[in-house]
């Protein structure tokens, strides 16, 4: 009888892969355990999952940082996600880490997130803290619970505790990178891959995207970080091979000395030069956020018009939340915007 295609790639795997890497066929499982797939490891059904999901595929339509972008050029958060995706994946396959793990992970790491980027963010966190002081809101806990909870008519996707651990341990928010990558930190280390290819992606393609916009302009960024090559493409050919690099003979995920003090200045600069340079001079930011909070907080007093399955004050929290821009402004609209009730009157 033929070795089904899954066992064969888990043998692979097996004799492949490095000591450190995490193993289909040694996956601590699923909530819920379910039958082999003959064809698909445990780790390459979370990816597909994932990436056939809705939630998925709304990142196309939420914000990175460039609110309602007039360019076709600018990223969104889906294209965003495709770009740690590819970095992850180049980076697992150097080390030899389960590239399977590591995609599924990158593709649902930023699932949870808001519309209208971390202005979004901040503003139903704010709101939810003000209701309920205990609570707050964190994109990458909200995308575990979009994955496990709210995905599949609210049956979840059962994936892998090493999928979801990895999803839900991405963050890095403003913190230098340190020595926070270790596997013990992140669970596995493809998880910390997909960590450190995160910030790798987003401090690039958002450096590339205000230079694009013409709100930087490339003498003004720091000469370290000029050096590391005058493109989009070489700036990440660079970090990449540093990292492949330095981690190459050890089960840790490490960057030189030289480049993740680079990494933490690019770090720097984008938030003082742009982050938050734009939250203050873009008029809009403040008008997504207000969006944002009148939104949940109509559905808290009104969980009756919640659309089902929604329920209660989590209801509010999940269906706000997994708006994309676009919905979130006609919604807005049909809620506070009076209707045109085609009156015809002289000009």
């Amino acid at each position: 009888m033929t070795q089904p295609i899954r066992e064969r790639t888990e043998e692979f795997e097996r004799e492949w892969l490095a000591p450190h890497a995490a193993r289909a066929c040694e996956s601590r499982g699923r909530p819920t355990a379910e039958e082999e797939d003959p064809v698909r490891t445990v780790f390459q059904r979370d990816r597909d999952r994932i990436l056939h999901s809705k939630s998925f595929r709304r990142l196309k339509h939420k914000t990175q940082v460039f609110i309602s972008p007039q360019g076709d050029h600018y990223r969104t958060r889906l294209t965003h996600t495709l770009e740690v995706a590819q970095i992850a994946r180049t980076v697992a396959r150097a080390l030899r880490l389960n590239e399977d793990l590591t995609e599924a992970i990158a593709l649902g790491h930023d699932v949870g997130h808001t519309p209208f980027g971390h202005a979004g963010e901040f503003a139903l966190n704010e709101a939810i803290r003000e209701a309920r002081p205990e609570r707050r809101f964190r994109h990458f806990e909200q995308s575990v619970r979009v994955l496990t909870v709210i995905e599949n008519d609210g049956r979840g996707l059962n994936l892998c505790y090493e999928t979801i651990e990895g999803i839900g341990g991405h963050s890095k928010g403003t913190r230098d990178l340190e020595a926070e990558l270790e596997k013990d930190s992140v669970g596995t280390l493809e998880a910390a891959v997909v960590r450190i290819s995160d910030r790798i992606a987003y401090l690039n393609h958002d450096m590339d995207d205000a230079l694009r916009a013409g709100w930087i302009a490339w003498e003004d960024v720091p000469k370290g970080i000029r050096g590391l090559g005058d493109t989009h493409g070489r700036r990440i050919g660079a970090m990449v091979s540093d990292l492949i690099e330095s981690s190459a003979t050890a089960p840790v995920l490490r960057l030189s000395n030289g480049m993740r003090g680079t990494l933490d200045e690019m770090k720097d600069f984008l938030f003082d030069a742009f982050y938050m340079d734009y939250a203050r001079r873009f008029p809009d930011v403040e008008k997504a956020k207000s969006l944002v909070r009148s939104l949940f907080c109509h559905y808290v007093e009104n969980p009756g018009e919640l659309p089902p399955p929604y329920q209660g004050f989590d209801g509010a929290v999940d269906y706000v939340s997994g708006m994309t821009d676009r919905f979130a402004v006609r919604t807005f609209e049909d809620l506070f915007v009076p209707a045109d009730w085609g009156a015809k009157g002289e000009d």
